[in-house]
């Protein structure tokens, strides 16, 4: 019989996004977040045979959250979506400022293991589905402009809106969702 793990696998992740939240992904190895969880390093290995999986890990996982509602919310409409951008980063603040302060490959520089390069590709693919289907009701084609126009309504403008608040580790003000509200319809009526 085995020993009883001390420490989850979503708990190390957990910890990992903390610290890369609070001091960029410079700052996480697998050795300081073994020493911030008073953990065996040889527990950190066991569950994640390189930093780069930890980090490749902790990014699907971010990004898994917040497509996951986002996609749903673009089932309903175009402004659900773009407006739960919003209240998503102020439901996640520190996995805001991992998405949207830093690029995926400034978090995973090696190879990724080829479950994790399917993973991050499922993702892709469905957020591209997602918004071509909401570009092809909307405006009745998918045509350059009006992918480009979807993605600028839908993700371009909230990003953008949100980014500073992020940067600076503030909660983003009520008057951001008026500014995305307000620039979401605008683009979709000059759209038509």
């Amino acid at each position: 019989m085995g020993r009883k793990a001390h420490f989850k696998h979503d708990e190390f992740i957990d910890a990992a996004m903390r610290m890369v939240a609070e001091k960029g992904p410079g700052a996480l190895t697998v050795s300081a977040l073994a020493i911030s969880m008073k953990a065996p390093i040889g527990s950190v290995y066991h569950r994640f045979p390189s930093r780069d999986v930890l980090l490749a890990q902790l990014w699907i996982r971010i990004v898994e959250s917040f497509q996951r509602g986002f996609l749903e919310a673009l089932g309903h409409d175009g402004l659900s979506a773009a407006l739960y951008t919003v209240e998503w980063v102020r439901e996640h603040p520190d996995e805001a400022r991992v998405l949207l302060l830093h690029r995926r490959e400034e978090l995973v520089s090696g190879p990724w293991p080829e479950h994790l390069k399917e993973d991050a590709a499922r993702l892709s693919q469905e957020m591209d589905a997602g918004i071509r289907s909401f570009a092809r009701k909307q405006f009745g084609s998918l045509s350059d402009e009006a992918l480009r126009r979807a993605v600028f309504a839908l993700t371009d403008v909230p990003l953008a809106a949100l980014r500073l608040h992020v940067e600076r580790g503030d909660q983003p003000p009520g008057f951001v969702d008026q500014l995305v509200r307000e620039t979401y319809l605008a683009v979709m009526r000059i759209g038509r």
